[in-house]
This record gives C-alpha cells, structure tokens and sequence, in this order.
C-alpha cells in the first residue's frame, strides 16, 4: 500500500473512532461533568446559604447578647435601688427606735427626778418639823398641825 492510501484509511479509521466516541462515550462524559458541575454549584449555594444563615446567627446572638446585658444591668440596678431603700429604712427605722428609747430614758429620767424630789420634800419637812420640836422644846402632832405641814411641803 500506498501512503496515500493508509493516509485515507487512518483518516477513516480517525473519523469512524471520533464518531464512535461522539456517539457513545461523549455523552456519559459530558453528563457526569454537567452533574458534578450541578453539584458543585449546589454545593457552594448551599454554603453561601450557610455563610448568611451564620451571619444572621450571629446577629441574633448579638442581639440577644446586648439584650440580656441590659436585663443584667437594669436588673442590678433594681437591686441596688431596693438594697438602698431597704438601708433607708432600716436607718429610718434605727433611729425611730432610737428617738423612743431616748424618750423613754428621759421620761424615765423625770420620774425619777420627780420621785427624787418628793422624797427630798418629805425628808426636808421631816427635818424641819425635827427642828421645830427642838426649838419648841415640845413635841409637834402630825395629825393636828396636818395642814401646816402639807404648806411647808408645797413650799419646799
């Protein structure tokens, strides 16, 4: 044979293996890489569809974060507030107890002062009605001069 004519019959032989694999093997190819590419476009939708539904987690996190930090807050101000007032009243109340017992202390104190006084009252009339009897010389009758030292006592 020629060169020509086992150029011709590769040729054909060429044309024949190309339409073959046009006809059979391209098309399991090109499918599998249509699916992998399917795939793969799926795969990177379904991670942007991640990247935003981390993003929108985390912005709730974040909100839910500031809004517990202002519970906190606000609710340790209310304690405080309440600690505060629960100390104002317990002075309040302190100082009630205190102004009572001062005022019991010195009502106490008056009547002792007034019971004191009514003694020393009696043991005055006692010792003038002593004096009185020395310097009279005779005995002085309670029971007959009554009147007379119930005035000494009032003046005393």
């Amino acid at each position: 044979m020629s060169i020509t004519g086992t150029l011709i019959v590769q040729m054909i032989v060429f044309l024949l293996l190309v339409a073959f694999t046009m006809k059979f093997v391209w098309p399991p190819i090109a499918a599998a890489l249509d699916e992998r590419a399917k795939k793969i476009a799926e795969g990177l939708a379904a991670a942007d569809k991640a990247k935003a539904e981390l993003a929108d987690a985390d912005k709730r996190v974040e909100q839910e974060l500031a809004k517990s930090r202002a519970d906190t807050a606000q609710m340790l101000a209310d304690a405080e507030r309440r600690a505060q007032t629960i100390v104002e009243e317990a002075k309040a109340r302190a100082t009630e107890e205190g102004n009572k017992i001062v005022a019991a202390a010195r009502a106490e104190a008056e009547q002792q002062t007034v019971k004191a006084r009514e003694a020393l009252r009696e043991q005055v009339a006692a010792l003038a009605v002593k004096g009185a009897e020395q310097i009279l010389k005779r005995e002085v009758n309670a029971s007959v001069h009554a009147e007379l030292l119930n005035r000494l006592q009032t003046e005393l």
